[in-house]
């Protein structure tokens, strides 16, 4: 195997750990309990590794390869769609972070999911189709 099949391994690795995360979170928006709320610190983990892990890889990989640039317009739309989903994201885990030690559910979650969870979305489909490259 070459140095670009395991940063690609790695980078897709981390991206699954995101996808994971979502749907950890995903329970936590349709299931506010206590008992889905103990689900917070695994997605919490999940995000931070998944995040932390596709920007690293994915910037290596885009500086690794010829053929693909880090001015690339697909990869200037991943880092800016990775950046919203960052940060709503993060947002969203330290509001049901807190939830989870006071017991209730948080208030505006749902805008900060929608965003996170369509910004996902859409990352992942510009990973997979790669458009303007």
């Amino acid at each position: 195997m070459t140095l670009y099949d395991w940063l690609l391994f790695l980078h897709v690795l981390a991206a699954f750990a995101i996808v994971a995360s979502v749907v950890a979170f995903t329970v936590l928006v349709v299931t506010p309990d206590a008992a889905a709320l103990r689900l917070t610190p695994l997605a919490r983990r999940l995000w931070d590794i998944g995040g932390g892990g596709t920007i690293f890889f994915g910037v290596w990989l885009a500086l690794n390869r010829p053929e693909y640039g880090i001015f690339d317009g697909w990869v200037i739309a991943a880092l800016l769609l990775w950046f919203i989903s960052a940060g709503t994201g993060t947002r969203f885990g330290m509001a049901y972070e807190s939830a989870r030690q006071t017991g209730s559910p948080p208030e505006r979650s749902l805008a900060l999911y929608g965003v996170m969870t369509a910004a996902v979305a859409l990352l992942l489909l510009d990973m997979i189709f790669k458009p303007w490259a």
